[in-house]
This record gives structure tokens, C-alpha cells and sequence, in this order.
């Protein structure tokens, strides 16, 4: 879970700013998009070795 606690000084738009970026590090945001709907076992599956496929692909380039 993650708190902000307003420092001395600190302006509230300042304190948003460091929520959302301890949130954004956190990958609170990405969790929420993934889950936001249902996505089949199946699907899930294909989505990771076309993610690997990149990856590799992309790192081949490379070199």
C-alpha cells in the first residue's frame, strides 16, 4: 500500500505528484489496466510468447 504524508512546506499538487509517481514505481496502474477486464487463460498465454518473441527478436537486433 502506498502512503504520502504532506511534508512542511510542500504544496498539495506537489504531494499528488510524488503519490503518482510511488504509484506509477509500484506498478499499481498496470495491475489495475490488466485486471480491468477478463482476458482468457489462452489469450493470456499468447500474449506472453508474443511478448518473448519481441523481446528476443529485438535483442538479436542488437548484435
Amino acid at each position: 500500500m502506498v502512503k504520502v504524508v504532506k511534508r512542511e512546506n510542500e504544496s498539495i499538487d506537489e504531494t499528488v505528484k510524488r503519490f503518482s509517481r510511488k504509484v506509477q514505481k509500484e506498478g499499481i496502474t498496470k495491475i489495475v489496466r490488466e485486471k480491468m477486464y477478463y482476458t482468457k487463460p489462452s489469450k493470456r498465454r499468447r500474449e506472453k510468447m508474443s511478448k518473448a518473441r519481441r523481446r528476443l527478436q529485438k535483442k538479436q537486433r542488437r548484435y
